[in-house]
């Protein structure tokens, strides 16, 4: 089974994107996220022409949302509200071989790492503390389950273009890093793109637009992530980080796609 996450940056401005995407990999399972469309707008006759006929959608106008496009049945569909707030930020379902799938978009934090100052960095905390305290709630390590998305945060060293410049920089800094490792912690979550990459090696899913020439610069982040649960880490067989989506089309997302394959 090969699945992709990808932070689309609106689904219906990058819609033939997507339809790129399904054309060169030919994944079984889309995770979007940011699709920033209403449900009854989101364009499901184009990726259903393609084969992704089951879906879960989760959207709002202009902002946030999550989609799982699917040529695989999907049951127990669902979504959670984090923080209390309703913003689109979730969506799940099961896969026919009993696989749980979570699809999040963390929130980005606004600029200020500074709750105590900034509302949308204390959201940001907050959303991650309660996920922490979710899981082990809710589910168990034994259970076949993977969480992908944007989730606005990369924890590891060399998850950016310098560890040093970063450290007061939202999406690295150590209150960050010390909340997503705990919540990482709390079922023994695998990190999928980490144990086919070596943790000395660089790697970013995320490019800022601000910069003239990305891939000159290359002052990424690893902002997108696949997690499985131990129950699912042996049937591991493949992992991309689709650098080169970062140059699609006259517009392409400011992410790109991360696939894996895992046993079915």
């Amino acid at each position: 089974m090969r699945l992709v996450t990808w932070n689309i940056n609106s689904v219906r401005l990058r819609e033939a994107l997507v339809l790129r995407l399904i054309d060169e990999i030919a994944p079984d399972v889309i995770c979007l996220q940011e699709t920033k469309v209403a449900d009854a707008q989101f364009p499901v006759a184009a990726f259903a022409e393609r084969g992704y006929t089951h879906t879960a959608i989760r959207g709002m106008k202009s902002y946030n949302g999550v989609a799982i496009l699917s040529r695989l049945p999907l049951t127990g569909i669902g979504t959670r509200d984090w923080v209390g707030k309703a913003d689109c930020r979730h969506v799940y379902a099961t896969l026919p071989n009993g696989v749980e799938l979570h699809n999040f978009y963390i929130p980005s934090g606004g600029d200020v790492p500074d709750p105590a100052t900034n509302p949308k960095f204390d959201h940001k905390l907050r959303f991650v503390d309660e996920m922490t305290e979710w899981w082990p709630k809710t589910r168990s390590a034994d259970h076949p389950m993977v969480a992908v998305g944007d989730f606005n945060i990369a924890p590891l060293e060399h998850d950016v273009w310098s560890h040093k410049q970063l450290l007061d920089v939202v999406s690295h800094t150590p209150i960050e890093v010390e909340k997503l490792t705990a919540m990482q912690a709390s079922l023994g979550w695998v990190d999928v793109a980490r144990t086919f990459v070596p943790a000395d090696e660089k790697l970013y899913s995320w490019w800022s637009y601000r910069a003239r020439d990305w891939r000159v610069s290359d002052r990424g982040r690893r902002l997108d992530h696949i997690w499985v649960t131990p129950a699912l880490a042996g049937g591991l067989s493949g992992h991309v980080t689709l650098r080169d989506a970062r140059g699609w089309g006259p517009k392409p997302s400011d992410h790109v796609p991360v696939i894996v394959d895992l046993a079915a």
